[in-house]
């Protein structure tokens, strides 16, 4: 099994989620950004000692094909979205997911700003969520959320693929979703009425018994002893000004169809229930799927479908596997990088450098 990305740390009092499409023509770009990425994320952690800085790095089934030749990830496929009679999980884009974490915010803003530099002008941020911790492992409903996480080797089981994969071990499958709480609503419930709807207590954190707990409620929806089990990375996020307050969903599992399974359940009900009861407070508002490989996949990336087309027509050549990654763009970079002796030449390009970051809301600043 290849060595995984940090999937199982623990969870940090800060954390930044980068959601980002690629532009057409911006393949390139991604590809220099993904072998680099790991060099970032040490060059800024070196830099900020004790801050425990993390980034694991997925990548969607679109973007895959539009990356990579060769092997994909067996089960990997985009977000299928779900419409019961009463709530819907959205379908939202998304090709590649920055899940940046540390003990500070001041580290996860960094590399933030420093995967928007590298992608200026090659593709766009479409989400960037600001988690943050809330008193004991809470959510903003005043919940303890996560509870029901697997530990130790049950949780690498439950989050990393196998050997059944043998390609991709070590890697795993993820699902993110915001979940924005109506919380003028919720805090019209009773104390009582409110650890019915979760199914847990809401001062001790302990799980309602069969006759106390509904059948609607989020536990008794959620079952993972019948469904199957995933290692969940929640945080709250919030803007005081905007009046929103949520939930950052990401899931990690071996299979997406477990987290699937809990979603379609949710949505569309079991046989016990028409659907899960939070969702009359909780409103999911985006909805993508994407595939975290290995933290070696990212020491050798695969080739470009171009690159590995070429070489076909070409006939075999004897140059060193990872000069043949990318564009002869990343070549003419590697080259200079080189030739300087170390650090990375400025991605510009054509462009003219007006010290803005040129992508979605980052854009003039």
């Amino acid at each position: 099994m290849g060595e995984p990305q940090p999937i199982l740390d623990p969870l940090t009092p800060a954390a930044i989620f980068l959601v980002v499409t690629i532009d057409e023509d911006g393949e390139a770009v991604a590809r220099d950004l993904l072998a680099d990425l790991p060099g970032l994320r040490r060059s800024v952690g070196f830099r900020m000692p004790g801050s425990g800085l993390a980034c694991i790095t997925s990548i969607g089934s679109a973007a895959w094909d539009r990356l990579f030749s060769g092997p994909k990830p067996a089960q990997l496929h985009e977000f299928p979205g779900f419409a019961g009679e009463r709530h819907r999980a959205p379908v939202t884009p998304g090709d590649l997911l920055f899940h940046i974490k540390a003990e500070n915010q001041d580290a996860c803003f960094e590399l933030a700003m420093k995967i928007a530099e590298r992608l200026a002008g090659a593709g766009a941020i479409v989400d960037q969520t600001v988690g943050f911790r809330y008193f004991e492992q809470r959510d903003l409903l005043g919940f303890v959320d996560g509870t029901e996480n697997p530990e130790g080797q049950l949780a690498a089981t439950a989050a990393l693929v196998g050997e059944e994969d043998p390609e991709f071990a070590g890697g795993s499958y993820v699902i993110v979703q915001k979940y924005l709480h109506d919380l003028n609503s919720w805090k019209a419930l009773s104390t009582t009425e409110q650890e019915k709807v979760i199914g847990r207590t809401k001062l001790d954190d302990f799980e309602l018994s069969d006759a106390e707990k509904p059948a609607n409620s989020h536990v008794a929806v959620n079952d993972q002893d019948e469904i199957g089990t995933i290692v969940r990375a929640n945080m709250p996020f919030g803007s005081v000004q905007d009046g929103e307050f949520g939930t950052y969903y990401i899931a990690y599992a071996d299979d997406p169809a477990i987290p699937e399974n809990m979603l379609i359940r949710m949505f569309l009900g079991t046989a016990d229930a028409a659907y899960d009861r939070i969702l009359d407070f909780s409103t999911a508002v985006t909805g993508t799927s994407f595939f975290a490989p290995p933290a070696t996949f990212f020491e050798a990336l695969p080739d470009a479908p171009a690159a590995a087309a070429a070489r076909l027509d070409s006939g075999p050549r004897s140059a060193s596997p990872h000069l043949e990654r990318g564009s002869e763009a990343s070549e003419r970079r590697k080259e200079e990088a080189s030739s300087q002796g170390r650090g990375q030449p400025e991605r510009s390009g054509d462009r003219v450098d007006t010290g803005s970051l040129g992508i979605g809301t980052l854009r003039n600043l």
